[in-house]
């Protein structure tokens, strides 16, 4: 085990929708303070205000064919 000290020490947590801080024993929705903020975050998500970073597309061939 590590040395690190109380192992029951509260673990404060700040959400990320709201930025409140919370104890995170006391959240069902982690990482998020409450079931409210978990929700804006799904919405954000679903109105691709969140976007996972991917690399440009080349252009196939069948896109690129000029007559």
């Amino acid at each position: 085990m590590s040395g690190s000290g109380s192992g029951n020490a509260p673990r404060w947590m700040t959400c990320p929708i709201c930025q409140r801080q919370f104890l995170a024993s006391e959240s069902e929705a982690l990482p998020f303070c409450s079931s409210r903020c978990r929700l804006v975050d799904l919405g954000r998500w679903l109105d691709e205000r969140y976007g996972l970073p991917m690399p440009p597309e080349e252009a196939s061939e069948e896109e690129t064919d000029e007559p």
